[in-house]
């Protein structure tokens, strides 16, 4: 049996088990396990269908080449040659397609997100660019039928912000802009420059895995929750009601605060689900460096002070350093079309995870 075949098969048993599983009683009041094995069962379901696929072509190949062994009709030898040679060219379709859908996803990939974007070298002109960077995801996600939240933001004072953090619902976001953390630059004339030379400046942003309940437990004895006035964007009714919040975590000193909402109980839940995903987070990194440091991976998404990507404005080209891809459409990206980068930069994550053991 094939080495593919033979994972195939364990797949297929593992599948089965969890079919048994998430109808058991027992499990199905364990919330947290059930909705971890319902997630495996949906995610093994489109794999077990290529693999009947796949086993019912290794199956008429075989057929065929018995039947070529006794058959004398010469007709009917050259009709089976044809079809050995057509099922041949399916076999190896499929096999490609499997090898790519066997490639192990990281546990968070299915996940929402929470995108922080912040202004780092570059003054004023670094807060300009996290307002292009904004505008870039914000149609990237109208475009993908995602839905996305404010969560926090504070203005820059020339235009664009200083940093804004919003979330991100949708299919499979996480692992779609997970590839989008780290430090982004711009080569560009400044509106503020008055000789025209080109100034670079830095942004970095940092996609967070939004974790859920079931992900992360906190304990209500170590938050501290305070309540004040709002102020700055999203305050319509500043100095009238305390509905802003700020959540402290004691035993890691993490504070969280929310005070785009209306109300006090929607920015608690926001803080809320803002809390859980930085403690989660950390989790996240370590194990994305470990995994990029036994991978040697350049696209690593652990490291949130790498350089990335740059976007140079006089040669309108972009360029994502962790797989030397150059792109001259800067207008387009800068738009919303980034799904280009983003496909290369899976199927490099995917190469690399296949080198590792998925062969």
């Amino acid at each position: 049996m094939s080495t593919l075949l033979h994972k195939l098969e364990a797949i297929n048993i593992r599948y089965d088990q969890i079919s048994e599983q998430i109808v058991d009683p027992e499990i199905i009041s364990d919330m947290k396990r059930y909705v971890k094995l319902n997630k495996e069962y949906k995610d093994l379901e489109e794999i077990i269908v290529l693999y009947k696929k796949y086993k019912g072509v290794l199956d008429n190949i075989t057929s065929s080449k018995e039947l070529l062994k006794t058959e004398t009709d010469k007709e009917f030898v050259d009709m089976a040659k044809a079809e050995v040679e057509a099922l041949t060219k399916e076999q190896e379709q499929l096999e490609e397609q499997i090898k790519l859908m066997i490639v192990p996803k990281d546990e968070e990939d299915s996940k929402n997100s929470i995108v922080e974007i912040r202004a780092g070298t570059g003054g004023d002109e670094a807060s300009i660019f996290v307002g292009d960077l904004f505008k870039m995801y914000s149609k990237y996600i109208e475009k993908k039928g995602w839905k996305t939240e404010i969560l926090t933001l504070n203005e820059g004072t020339a235009g664009g912000y200083k940093e804004i953090s919003f979330s991100v619902q949708g299919e499979d976001v996480y692992g779609i802009l997970k590839f989008e953390s780290g430090v982004h630059r711009v080569q560009r004339v400044p509106q503020t420059e008055t000789q025209g030379r080109v100034h670079t400046s830095a942004v970095t942003v940092a996609v967070l895995p939004e974790a859920e309940e079931v992900d992360i437990e906190i304990r209500k004895d170590d938050i501290k929750r305070d309540t004040y006035r709002s102020g700055g964007a999203g305050g319509q009714n500043v100095n009238k009601v305390e509905t802003a919040v700020r959540l402290t975590h004691i035993p890691t000193g993490i504070v969280i605060e929310r005070q785009v909402a209306r109300s006090q109980l929607k920015n608690y839940e926001m803080a809320m689900t803002a809390l859980r995903t930085k403690l989660y987070e950390a989790e996240v990194i370590k194990r994305e460096q470990a995994r990029a440091a036994e991978r040697k991976s350049q696209i690593s998404t652990g490291d949130r002070s790498a350089k990335i990507r740059t976007y140079n404005y006089p040669q309108g080209r972009v360029t994502d350093h962790r797989i030397g891809l150059t792109l001259y459409n800067l207008d387009a990206i800068v738009a919303g079309d980034i799904d280009e980068i983003i496909q290369a930069l899976k199927l490099a994550e995917n190469a690399e995870k296949l080198q590792a053991g998925v062969s």
